[in-house]
């Protein structure tokens, strides 16, 4: 039975296999919060309907959770840190070793709860879910992770040390687009840091979050250590002005991102914000054609083009801009479909509102006059026309004055851009404010040194089109794309989740005997 769903439960057929389902037939169910180690029915008054983006229909309804309900989920977290804190880091890491057994073994069952209500298709929702397990995996090395450091006889009989220490309560805000992802970046790295949280997921696709929560429970987390609510705008204020907040983790867009980070470093909390993106391929006329091809037609129009880190604008550089004939031909082939159904590459947007905004730039960008090489916003999908779909587009010849270029997408939409030289290429970049990711794509090891060494970006690939690092490294988005001082996971994130403690000690070899009191200014000698 799904404890965070009023709802019966059936199966659903996806590909051949059963997963159980998340909603009913007939009137949809609630989602509920998870308080306390307990599925909370909300008191609200004030409920999102949440659909499936392949029919619009409507499977759940999620909660704004009350004052009240949000300020439990907080008291429980709090009382639950004395306790959690105080815990051998060597029991947290077991749990992080249960936790991390339990999601692989529930894999198919998180990737139908991410197809159901974000629409990416089931291989990408896998992929959603093991980039997140990933970082649950590397926090089973708490143990080397969080060591600190000494340094014996600073001066006679005196040594230094540090250690690292939980905050207490802390908190995160995730975004639509990785519902199991961003989630397994932030409370998982808390967690084992010693520190209690509080988790408010998109309104759009929170199931992933709760049966991370069930699956926390079973691997051994202490009820009131991690906890759900949900909600918008109201739960985000809360979250920033919360006083036993004492960080904030966000990911989604630059509005709210920038809101959330002057709102909560007002209010002196730690904040790491994650935000827009517009990433730039770099493609050299030596580059390996067939692999940059491919490259990009995954990278630009996967996850129907809702990724931060999607390969979003490409720069032909020379002779390289007579490749376009064959990328359209490429972008072509892809199939555009429900993301249970099979064979299907890519899904529909999230929401009516976002198919809307991304025709809308694509118009805008034939309106300033751009070329437009392939259209798919007429697309439709037989069995699902009432879908949120467009399919792969390219628009060529584009300038960045034009705003389909200043603006992010957040759709299966390629702008491309042609200069003579790759220096052309990394001012293009560097001009624009966003940090969080680029690509050079080329057979010479000169070339890339010299474009990894001159461009403003903060992870960069060399013939890779998605640079995410691998979280034994840190996401290291820059510039307009992050706002705070310590990125997610890796090293990086156990300083964000942990605060140091330096002790001087002074431990004479002498028999301490009876000495004359010391009333002069201490020096180190």
């Amino acid at each position: 039975m799904l404890l965070w769903r009023s709802s019966n439960v059936h199966k659903l057929s996806i590909c051949g296999r059963h997963y159980a389902r998340l909603y009913a037939t007939g009137s949809p169910g609630t989602t509920k919060m998870f308080i306390n180690g307990q599925y909370v029915e909300s008191k609200t008054d004030k409920w999102i309907d949440l659909h499936n983006p392949a029919t619009n229909e409507v499977i759940t309804r999620v909660p704004c959770s009350t004052q009240e309900e949000m300020n439990s989920a907080v008291k429980a977290a709090e009382e639950a840190f004395p306790s959690w804190s105080s815990t051998s880091v060597m029991s947290r890491q077991r749990v992080m070793f249960n936790l991390q057994h339990l999601i692989r073994e529930k894999m198919d069952e998180l990737s139908q709860s991410i197809t159901l209500e974000q629409g990416k298709t089931l291989a990408d929702a896998a992929g959603d879910v093991t980039r997140g397990l990933q970082v649950v995996e590397h926090a089973c090395s708490i143990t080397t992770l969080q060591l600190g450091e000494t340094l014996g006889g600073v001066t006679q009989d005196m040594d230094t040390y540090t250690y690292r220490t939980p905050l207490g309560v802390c908190a995160g805000i995730t975004p639509f687009n990785f519902p199991a992802m961003i989630p397994l970046w932030m409370f998982p790295m808390a967690l084992v840091c010693g520190n209690t949280f509080v988790l408010k997921p998109s309104e759009r696709d929170p199931g992933a979050t709760m049966l991370l929560m069930r699956l926390a429970q079973e691997a051994g987390v202490p009820d009131g250590v991690v906890n759900v609510i949900h909600g918008q705008k109201e739960s985000v204020d809360f979250i920033c002005d919360h006083p036993s907040i004492r960080a904030i983790s966000f990911v989604g867009s630059d509005h709210v991102g920038q809101y959330i980070y002057e709102r909560g470093c007002a209010n002196g909390k730690r904040v790491q914000s994650n935000m827009g993106a517009k990433n730039h391929g770099v493609i050299m006329p030596d580059a390996n054609k067939e692999h940059t091809l491919t490259q990009l037609a995954g990278a630009a129009f996967g996850a129907a083009g809702q990724r931060c880190m999607a390969l979003s604008t490409a720069i032909f550089v020379g002779e390289a801009r007579e490749w376009m004939p064959e990328l359209v031909e490429r972008a072509k082939k892809l199939k555009v479909n429900s993301g249970d159904q099979p064979g299907a590459d890519l899904g529909p947007l999230i929401s009516p509102e976002a198919k809307q905004r991304v025709c809308d730039l694509v118009q805008s960008g034939v309106d300033e006059g751009a070329d437009l090489l392939l259209d798919g916003r007429g697309i439709t999908v037989p069995g699902y026309e009432k879908g949120n779909f467009v399919g792969p587009t390219i628009l060529h010849n584009v300038k960045p004055s034009m705003k389909c270029y200043t603006e992010e997408i957040f759709g299966p939409v390629l702008v491309s851009l042609s200069v003579d030289t790759m220096d052309e290429a990394i001012k293009i970049i560097n001009d624009n404010p966003y940090g969080n990711g680029t690509a050079i794509f080329t057979n010479s090891g000169a070339t890339a040194r010299a474009y990894q060494d001159k461009v403003d970006v903060g992870q960069i690939g060399i013939n890779v089109p998605i640079p995410v690092p691998l979280p034994m490294f840190s996401f290291t988005g820059s510039r307009a794309s992050f706002r705070g001082d310590v990125n997610f996971y890796g090293k990086a994130g156990i300083q964000f989740y942990s605060q140091l403690k330096t002790i001087t000690s002074l431990w004479r070899k002498e028999d301490a005997g009876q000495m004359p009191s010391a009333t002069v200014m201490p020096t180190l000698k």
